[in-house]
């Protein structure tokens, strides 16, 4: 689990502006780790969770009018059913807010990294951090019990 800056880029939403910027990304060897995509009418929000920031945050300098940036919580989960609604009623049991939330796609028996954006970034750190016994995910799957076996 860490804290990483996510940017949301505003794109007028008409064929070949996402290309653009994920193209733009792409050259740069900017490796996006999590993307969800938000329609909106005439614009769209693209959200991302990238491995080079500085990097991002240059190229959107130059291509993206508007964006912004924000800390996420990310967390690597198994991808199996419960992971992510386990880590959702953690933190609605401790009533934690989160704002927003999107996935990777995950291979089957493997991993997806899961992105949240919480109300309240300490409380939720706290929250989610790894019990006696278990891992700490910033290299390690989160192994999340299933719903309703905390």
């Amino acid at each position: 689990m860490r804290v990483v800056t996510q940017f949301s880029i505003y794109l007028i939403n008409k064929p070949g502006v996402l290309a653009a910027v994920t193209g733009a990304l792409a050259k740069a060897k900017v490796n996006i780790l999590a993307l969800a995509l938000m329609d909106s009418g005439e614009h769209g929000a693209l959200r991302i969770v990238c491995d080079e920031v500085d990097v991002a945050r240059a190229v959107l300098g130059r291509t993206s009018e508007r964006w912004t940036e924000t800390e996420v919580i990310v967390m690597d989960l198994e991808n199996r059913p419960g992971s992510f609604s386990g880590v959702a009623q953690r933190l609605a049991d401790e009533h934690i807010n989160i704002t927003y939330a999107y996935c990777s796609g995950g291979a089957p028996g493997g991993r997806t990294t899961a992105v949240f954006k919480v109300a309240d970034t300490k409380k939720a750190l706290k929250v989610l951090k790894p019990s006696k016994g278990e891992h700490d995910e910033s290299d390690e799957t989160v192994k999340t019990p299933p719903p309703g076996r905390h």
